[in-house]
C-alpha cells in the first residue's frame, strides 16, 4: 500500500501518443504519484511540455530512450506502446519487482493462439500472461488489487462489457447466441500516427463502418463475455468511425429470455452499479451524449425497451475512449494495485461544450 508520504514512482513507455499524453495529464494531477521517466526513441531529449503545451508547468520531464530511463527503479510502468512491446520487457521489470500496466493487447487475451492469430506475432511470455489480470475494475477489482501485470481493456470492450455485465452475472437473462454491439468511436482511437485514413479531409463530413469482417477487439469482448456468462456467446460486433476527436458510443441489442421479460431491468442495473464511482446508470429512456463524458473517467449507461418488442432490450453505453476507454482506466487499475482509493486523481468533471 502506498501513502502520500511515499509517492508511487511511475514510468511511461511510449509517451508521445494520445493515450500517453492522457496518462501524463492524469498522473501529473495525481497526489500519490511521482513521474520519473517517459520514453520515446524518436523524441529523446525533447521536453514533454514542448510537445504537449497543455502540460507546461505540470510536467518537467524530457523524453528519453528506454535505456536511459532506468525503468527497473520504478514502482509501476505503463506501456502506451504498440502491441508486442510490453511483453518483450515484462520479465526484466518483474524481476526488479516493478508492476506493469499494459494499454496494448499483450496481456488481454489469455489464449495465445487467438493472440497470435489477431496480432500476427508469437507471445513472448505465456507464463507471465497466465498470471496477468484483465483490468476492468468494476468486474475484476479483487484480482487487480493483487496483480503484478494488468492488461488494460480495449476501449470498445469496456463499453460492451460494462453495458452487458448485469445481464450475465450472476444470472444469465439474455439469449447469449444473439448479442449485437454497434459501436462508434472518435478518430483519436486510431492513434496519433500519421495515416491517410485519419486525415481531417478523409474523416470530416463522413461516417463509416470498418473491421466488419473481423476486428481485434471481437475476440477480447467474446472471451470476457464467455467468462461472465459461463458459456460460449455469439457476438456480432461492428465498429464505426465518427468525425469527432474523442468519444465512444456503443448501442447494444440483446434478446431477453422469457423469464427475464418481467424483470425491472432499470433497478437491476442501478443495484449492480450502485457503488461504482465511474459507472452512471441514467434514468430509463435517457439518451446519453458522448460530450457528457468528454475528458472524464465516467461511463454512462441507459436502457430502452422498444415498444412492441417485449423480448428486446437496447443498452446505450458512452465513454471518452481515451480516458475510461484507456488511460483513466489504467490509473484506476494503478490505484487498486497500490491500495489507494480507486478514484484518486480521477475526479475530473467532463468538459462542456
Amino acid at each position: 500500500m502506498s501513502s502520500s508520504h511515499t509517492p508511487i514512482k511511475v514510468g511511461i513507455v511510449g509517451g508521445t501518443g494520445y493515450t500517453g499524453v492522457e496518462l501524463l495529464r492524469l498522473l501529473s494531477q495525481h497526489p500519490n504519484v511521482k513521474l520519473t521517466a517517459i520514453t520515446s526513441r524518436k523524441e529523446s531529449g525533447v521536453l514533454v511540455a514542448d510537445m504537449y503545451p497543455n502540460l507546461r508547468g505540470k510536467v518537467d520531464l524530457a523524453f528519453c530512450t528506454p535505456e536511459q530511463a532506468n525503468l527497473t527503479s520504478c514502482d509501476v510502468v505503463f506501456f502506451a506502446t504498440p502491441h508486442g512491446v510490453a511483453m518483450s520487457q515484462a520479465k526484466e521489470l518483474l524481476a526488479a519487482n516493478v508492476k506493469i500496466i499494459d494499454l496494448a493487447a499483450d496481456f488481454r487475451l489469455q489464449d495465445t493462439a487467438v493472440f497470435e492469430h489477431w496480432y500476427k506475432m508469437p507471445h513472448a511470455c505465456p507464463d507471465i500472461l497466465a498470471d496477468s489480470v484483465y483490468g476492468l475494475p468494476e468486474l475484476n477489482r479483487e484480482a487487480i488489487a493483487g496483480a503484478k501485470v494488468v492488461g488494460n481493456p480495449g476501449c470498445y470492450p469496456t463499453t460492451v462489457l460494462l453495458g452487458l455485465a448485469p445481464l450475465l452475472k450472476p444470472n444469465v437473462l439474455i439469449d447469449t447466441k444473439d448479442i449485437i454491439a454497434d459501436s462508434k468511436s472518435g478518430v483519436s482511437g486510431a492513434g496519433r500516427g500519421a495515416s491517410v485514413g485519419s486525415l481531417f479531409s478523409e474523416v470530416s463530413d463522413s461516417f463509416k463502418a470498418y473491421g466488419v469482417s473481423g476486428h481485434r477487439h471481437h475476440p477480447e469482448i467474446k472471451a470476457q463475455l464467455d467468462l461472465l456468462a459461463n458459456a460460449s456467446v455469439n457476438l456480432t460486433f461492428v465498429p464505426h468511425l465518427v468525425p469527432m476527436v474523442r468519444g465512444m458510443l456503443s448501442t447494444l441489442y440483446v434478446k431477453l429470455l422469457p423469464g427475464a421479460q418481467g424483470v425491472d431491468l432499470q433497478a437491476l442495473y442501478e443495484h449492480f452499479y450502485a457503488n461504482e464511482t465511474f459507472v452512471d446508470v441514467m434514468p430509463a429512456g435517457s439518451l446519453p451524449e458522448t460530450r457528457s463524458v468528454r475528458a472524464s473517467n465516467q461511463l454512462r449507461l441507459a436502457l430502452h425497451r422498444p415498444p412492441g418488442h417485449p423480448d428486446r432490450l437496447i443498452v446505450l453505453a458512452i465513454q471518452d475512449n481515451l480516458v475510461k476507454g484507456a488511460s483513466g482506466q489504467a490509473v484506476q487499475n494503478m490505484n487498486l494495485m497500490f491500495g489507494l482509493p480507486e478514484a484518486t486523481g480521477l475526479s475530473q468533471v467532463a468538459i462542456l461544450p
